[in-house]
């Protein structure tokens, strides 16, 4: 994920005022980083906050956690960021579906090439939104197994092909299924990028925060290139 570093000390106001302002705006910029540059789906550095020193002090950069705290907020997962992991990785075990009907169907290999890159790149996210549910059990929903309990979120869930669209895409073959599995994977990935936006704006907890980000930031690079393969 794209480094963000926001250097606009606010002048005259109290300290915690100033960090909410500045956690804010990274939570709700954090999911473009990365836009720009096509293929760039973010790097381990984590976004900084500028925090405006005292009178004669500079101002210094601190991580998003360590700025929650400055500000007196508390830093544990609410209840957005619980929903957020839940039910994106029912969103994300969907798309990973598509993609194993576009490696068995699709004629053209642009698409067979960019539904593994989904595929490589969502299935190692499932499994990290797993283990976040797992640690941050208390308030979620998780299985024995270590799968969320996400069942039956699809009819709220942005994007989610339906099972009449699946159904198609799954009989389709060669030309007829490029369109398809295209003009149905750019609305799942829209729906994902729309709750990611979500949680960036509702969200607490720092992980949660920067995984919405990651994957705001690479799905809208990948719309970008499947919507040139129409």
């Amino acid at each position: 994920m794209s480094t963000h570093r926001f250097r606009r000390p606010v002048a005259g106001a109290g300290l915690a005022v100033s960090l909410a302002a500045a956690l804010s705006l990274a939570a709700l910029t954090g999911c473009t980083g990365g836009e720009a540059a096509a293929g760039d789906t973010g790097s381990d550095a984590e976004a900084s906050v500028i925090v405006p020193g005292r009178p004669g002090e500079e101002a210094r950069t601190v991580s998003p956690r360590e700025a929650r705290e400055a500000a007196g907020e508390g830093t544990g997962p609410n209840a957005a960021d619980h929903a957020f992991m839940t039910m994106m990785i029912e969103h994300h075990e969907q798309a990973v579906e598509m993609t194993e009907l576009a490696d068995a169907y699709a004629e053209d290999s642009a698409v067979r090439g960019i539904a593994g890159r989904i595929a490589a790149a969502q299935e190692p996210e499932i499994e990290a939104m797993r283990a976040w549910l797992l640690r941050n059990a208390e308030g979620g929903e998780v299985t024995g197994d270590g799968h969320g309990g996400h069942d039956g979120h699809g009819d709220t869930m942005p994007g989610m092909a339906s099972e009449e669209e699946l159904a198609r895409l799954r009989a389709a073959r060669g030309a007829e299924f490029d369109a398809l599995f295209l003009d149905l994977m750019i609305a799942h990935h829209e729906g994902a990028v729309a709750m990611a936006a979500d949680v960036s704006a509702q969200g607490n907890d720092v992980t949660a925060l920067e995984m919405a980000a990651e994957i705001g930031a690479s799905q809208r690079v990948e719309i970008s290139r499947m919507e040139a393969m129409r």
